[in-house]
C-alpha cells in the first residue's frame, strides 16, 4: 500500500513539471501603443499614429495628474 501511495505521489509531482507550448492569442499581432486602438476614446490633442504626439501626451499626463508636488499646492 505504501508503494502505491509513493508512486501516486511521485506521478503527481512529475505531472506538475510538464509545460504546454505558449502560443499567441489567435494570431493577434502586437501594435505600437501610439497607433491606438481605433476606438473613439482618445485624449484631445492626440493624433492616432503620431509617435511625437503620443509622447507629449504621456509627458503632460505625468506632469499634471501624477506629480504629487503640483497636486498638493
Amino acid at each position: 500500500m505504501k508503494h502505491i501511495m509513493l508512486i501516486v505521489a511521485a506521478a503527481a509531482m512529475l505531472s506538475a513539471c510538464g509545460e504546454r507550448a505558449q502560443t499567441g492569442a489567435a494570431g493577434k499581432q502586437d501594435v505600437e501603443a501610439f497607433n491606438g486602438t481605433g476606438k473613439a476614446f482618445a485624449e484631445k490633442g492626440w493624433k492616432q499614429g503620431d509617435k511625437a504626439s503620443w509622447e507629449s501626451q504621456l509627458k503632460a499626463r505625468g506632469q499634471n495628474s501624477q506629480n504629487e508636488y503640483s497636486r498638493t499646492n
